[in-house]
C-alpha cells in the first residue's frame, strides 16, 4: 500500500513539474524600467524593540502501548487507471521575430 502511495505522488509531482516546465510559454514584451525616485538622508531613526521570549525544550521518553498484530494478505488484480498526456507549446518561429 505504502509503495502504490509513493508510486502516485511520484507521478503527481512529475505532472506538476510537466506542466509547469513544458505547458507554459512567456516571452517578454518590454523591458522594465525602475521609477526615477530622489531620496534625501535626514534624520531619521530604526525601531527599537524589547522582547521577552519563552523557553522551548524538546526531548524524548519512551512509553508503553499496545499495538495490533496485522495479517495482510494480497493479491494481483487488473485494473483501469488514468492516463495522462501533456505536450508542450509549438516552438516560436525565430524569423517572427520584431
Amino acid at each position: 500500500m505504502k509503495t502504490g502511495l509513493t508510486i502516485v505522488g511520484v507521478v503527481a509531482i512529475a505532472a506538476i513539474a510537466l506542466f509547469g516546465f513544458y505547458m507554459v510559454d512567456i516571452d517578454q514584451t518590454q523591458e522594465a524600467r525602475l521609477p526615477d525616485v530622489d531620496v534625501s538622508v535626514e534624520g531619521g531613526q530604526a525601531p527599537e524593540f524589547d522582547a521577552d521570549v519563552g523557553t522551548v525544550n524538546m526531548g524524548q521518553t519512551d512509553v508503553e502501548v499496545e499495538v495490533p498484530e496485522v495479517d495482510v494478505r494480497t493479491t494481483t488484480e487488473t485494473v483501469s487507471v488514468p492516463t495522462l498526456s501533456v505536450e508542450p507549446p509549438a516552438e516560436d518561429d525565430p524569423s517572427d521575430e520584431s
